[in-house]
């Protein structure tokens, strides 16, 4: 079982650096006039966030620190999810990477709601 754990750590925190560079090489190829310049700077934000806490979550001094890295990864994917509506339902963007971006940040967004479940005994 402690295998299992450790793999699913790693696999994850590679994951959501994975979707990080995807959503860099993303908004790199969008025209960037001041609309565009404006969501995506909170994109990116809220993108590389999502790692960011759930690298730090690993160094957590204990249980409800770790939970609240991970409550904290879990706001910046739903953030993601609304600019990436914002793009799409804009027409900025290529909507099938966009959609398949948008489909990442809510399956991270669901992996860590469900972390954050059984964190709190709740599952």
């Amino acid at each position: 079982m402690q295998n299992y754990k450790a793999k699913f750590k790693d696999e994850f925190q590679t994951r959501t650096y994975r979707f990080a560079l995807d959503v860099i090489r993303f908004v790199d190829r969008l025209p960037m006039e001041q609309t565009s310049r404006i969501i995506t700077d909170q994109l990116l934000r809220s993108t590389t966030s999502i790692g960011a806490n759930v690298i730090e979550a690993q160094a957590a001094s204990s249980r409800k620190d770790y939970t609240n890295f991970f409550s904290h990864a879990l706001k910046s994917a739903n953030e993601c999810k609304f600019w990436f509506g914002l793009l799409r339902d804009s027409n900025r963007g290529d909507k099938e990477t966009v959609n398949k971006l948008l489909k990442e940040a809510t399956e991270i967004a669901n992996v860590l709601a469900t972390s954050i479940l059984t964190l709190k005994g709740k599952r």
